[in-house]
């Protein structure tokens, strides 16, 4: 394929090349492993305790998102919304993203494109709700701005600080284009790991002796892991990898050709088309992952380490061509944030399994319908009981 097919903007490639950056920082990464351990600990585990006590029935689905958008409003502009309490609340600025995400994505899934388009000359229905809220989101932006400057001035020499902190220490002072990168950054990590976790939990709950490979390893490492040590949970990454595959948490992605190009098969693209990839249908293909890929089964992503010779019995990672798995993408255009995706996931999936089983509380026999809008979703929630584990 021609590196005309799917060029990206000048614009975003300014963007990624200063995301990415930021994104290779040790310094980063921790204040990400702080900023999970304090939602898992002082929020996550509470909640659930209690539901535990009182035989509770919670929506896992929506607990999962609401831990998600405060941790990635935080990592991003430094900011707590407080979406993850015991009342459960709402909150302006979490329904106003809600909003914008929902019906943008909303226009790629109709039909007939031209009527949105029709809504938004004339400024009426979901096109002057999606303006009105990107202008709210943009506003509050831009006042997070103005108060992080304002404390850097103060404290220039602050140690562990949010995404935009980063970049505006950085030098980085057009406001529009930082606003950009952290709006973005909060739209591609609030529902993805929400939803990949959902599914996780999901498949845990029907694949008993998964989980309990899974809860072998987690207390085989200590109370509180460090980066490090999180990145040696290889049967929990392999799970995670294979729950993924089978749920993906975007299960429907696209490109837009700015230049004529013919793809490897001699499919001809034309500029402005719109190619689409479906990683949904990719990892239930047969010729991908064998008659067996209907299984939940972690093994596949693993092998035993030492192949033969001095075997030491311990599992190793095993990834896959990420052009067969595109999960996080690939290429120039592969997901930045996928180990901090990671490290997030495999310290929800700790903290939970350490102390609680996770009980599906529909009756048997249940099937959870998976709808695939802009991120995939679990129709109706994931409503659960959680009992608490024996120490």
């Amino acid at each position: 394929m021609s590196n005309t097919y799917l060029k990206p903007s000048s614009t975003t490639t300014r963007k990624r090349q200063v995301s990415s950056h930021e994104f290779n920082t040790k310094s980063l990464r921790k204040f990400v492993e702080t900023v999970v351990d304090t939602e898992v600990s002082q929020r996550l585990i509470p909640i659930l305790s209690t539901a535990a006590a009182n035989n509770t029935v919670l929506d896992l689905q929506d607990i999962l998102q609401r831990f998600a958008f405060d941790n990635i409003c935080k990592i991003a502009f430094g900011h707590d919304p407080e979406y993850l309490l015991p009342d459960l609340p709402e909150t302006e600025f979490a329904k106003t993203f809600d909003d914008a995400a929902m019906i943008s994505s909303g226009r790629f899934a109709t039909l007939l494109p031209f009527l949105w388009k029709i809504k938004r000359f004339l400024n009426i229905g979901s096109e002057k709700r999606l303006k009105e809220a990107c202008s709210d989101l943009r506003e509050f932006a831009r006042n997070i701005i103005k108060e992080k400057k304002q404390e850097l001035r103060n404290k220039p020499s602050l140690e562990t600080v949010d995404l935009l902190s980063r970049f505006l220490s950085s030098g980085h002072s057009d406001e529009d284009f930082v606003i950009d990168i952290v709006i973005s950054f909060i739209l591609a990590g609030r529902d993805t790991t929400s939803a990949a976790l959902t599914w996780y939990f999901w498949l845990l709950s029907q694949n008993p002796e998964i989980e309990k490979e899974i809860l072998r390893e987690i207390k085989d490492k200590s109370e509180s892991p460090v980066y490090e040590e999180v990145k040696d949970m290889v049967y929990t990454h392999a799970s995670l990898c294979e729950s993924m595959r089978l749920y993906p948490p975007v299960p429907i992605d696209g490109k837009v050709a700015l230049r004529d190009d013919v793809l490897p098969d001699g499919t001809v693209i034309k500029k402005g088309m719109r190619v689409l990839y479906h990683p949904y249908a990719m990892g239930r293909l047969e010729m991908l992952w064998g008659p067996d890929w209907e299984e939940f089964k972690p093994d596949r992503w693993l092998q035993r380490a030492g192949d033969g010779v001095g075997n030491d019995g311990k599992w190793s990672f095993v990834g896959r061509d990420p052009y067969s798995y595109p999960v996080f993408q690939a290429g120039p255009r592969i997901c930045l944030g996928k180990d901090m995706a990671f490290l997030q996931m495999k310290r929800v999936v700790a903290g939970i399994l350490r102390r609680f089983k996770v009980v599906p509380a529909a009756e048997d026999g249940f099937e959870p319908v998976f709808v695939s809008f802009a991120t995939s979703k679990m129709e109706g929630g994931f409503p659960v009981r959680f009992e608490e584990r024996a120490n």
